[in-house]
């Protein structure tokens, strides 16, 4: 017969994650985790949903993750917090997990004050800071940095998406790791029914995601007004649609992500004018799809971007207006087909899950040992 030891040692390790905010790319990082880390561990999903999140979003995940809502988890700081501090420590505890992992800020915070990582290890991956928002005053952006560096300092180890992240992280804490954000390209490949993403390609200019300040709808409007000849296309919808102005750019409206990906696949040019970013979903999804991509000099774009070379890194209106015609008149193949390798080699799901998996269980590991020293004397 087994040893209670050997048992726990054949048990698969439960991973419970905290997640606020499950809508647009960090749902798609999420579903790519939680599956893929499924076949290994026992994931738990404590969830909120957003507008952006799918309505079948359950569909999205493996039949053996299990989902669990959390009622009080809310967007914005209210008295909700308190109870969502109590809620997902119920939820701990009735788990039972032996990995915690939180996403994004709210969850961020309320998870690192709720548990005190000595005998169930936290992990926390921002997806973004807070602090790094640009269209939120000066006080907020102290406090959520304050907030922050004060959070840091529990037992919890960072897990950044980006290396410029990872970057802000180091200052915060040294416990901090990155694992640069992945997708699942056979998801994509499924969605497009295995089609060459370089046939029936027009080159029209197109976005995925909110219509939100973080995302730079006034550029992205002006661009469109300095090339009144070529059609620009924002799929998704968002509370600044009405900044979108210029009579050649259309606003699909919300669109699941099938739809979304399956209108992105006919267009030919990717343009990104966020403010800030973690490490964008939608851009490494249309450097799969092979579209030649026009972004922002900013972090999270610039760590996967190099300008000329799988990309275009843009600093100005300008900048992003000759950009795009250059490639109007000629497709730039050879940074098309590095965007696509870089994809392959590394900004994939199977890699940053493997990542992920190896960090988990070396500390678990690690906690294993020192407890095993401590029984000893």
């Amino acid at each position: 017969m087994l040893s209670d030891e050997g048992k726990e040692n054949m048990r698969k390790k439960k991973v419970l994650f905290f997640v606020e905010a499950m809508g647009g790319g960090v749902f798609t990082y999420i579903t790519n985790l939680a599956n893929g880390l499924s076949e290994d561990f026992d994931v738990y999903v404590a969830y909120a949903v957003r507008k952006q999140t799918p309505i079948n979003y359950k569909d999205y995940f493996n039949k053996n993750v299990h989902l669990i809502k959390v009622n009080s988890f809310t967007r914005q700081i209210s008295i909700h917090d308190i109870k969502a501090f109590f809620e997902i420590k119920k939820i701990c505890k009735n788990v039972n997990p032996d990995i915690i992992h939180l996403h994004s800020s709210k969850a961020g915070v309320l998870g690192r004050w709720a548990f005190n990582g000595k005998n169930i290890p936290v992990f926390y991956t921002p997806h973004g800071y807070s602090f790094l928002m640009s269209n939120i005053n000066p006080f907020k952006k102290k406090l959520y940095r304050f907030v922050e560096f004060i959070s840091a300092k529990r037992n919890c180890t960072t897990i950044s998406c980006s290396v410029g992240e990872n970057r802000e992280t180091q200052k915060l804490t040294s416990r901090a790791f990155h694992v640069d954000n992945g997708i699942n390209v056979k998801d994509i490949d499924a969605v497009l029914n295995n089609q060459d993403s370089n046939k029936n390609k027009s080159k029209v200019v197109f976005t995925i995601g909110r219509i939100s300040t973080q995302k730079g709808p006034k550029v992205f409007n002006k661009i469109a007004e300095s090339l009144p000849n070529t059609k620009f296309v924002w799929i998704g919808n968002g509370e600044l649609r009405s900044q979108l102005t210029s009579p050649n750019i259309e606003v699909t409206g919300w669109k699941n992500r099938s739809e979304a990906l399956k209108l992105a696949s006919k267009y030919g040019i990717f343009l990104l004018t966020s403010k800030w970013e973690g490490l964008p979903i939608s851009l490494l999804e249309s450097m799969c799809m092979k579209k030649v991509c026009v972004v922002s000099n900013v972090s999270g774009n610039n760590n996967v971007i190099v300008n000329k070379e799988n990309g275009y890194l843009c600093n100005s209106i300008d900048d992003y207006v000759n950009a795009i015609k250059r490639i109007l008149v000629d497709t730039p193949n050879n940074i098309v087909n590095s965007a696509y390798n870089d994809i392959m080699t590394h900004y994939n799901s199977n890699i940053m899950v493997k990542e992920y998996a190896n960090i988990y269980r070396e500390k678990l590991w690690k906690i294993k040992s020192k407890n095993k020293s401590q029984n000893l004397n």
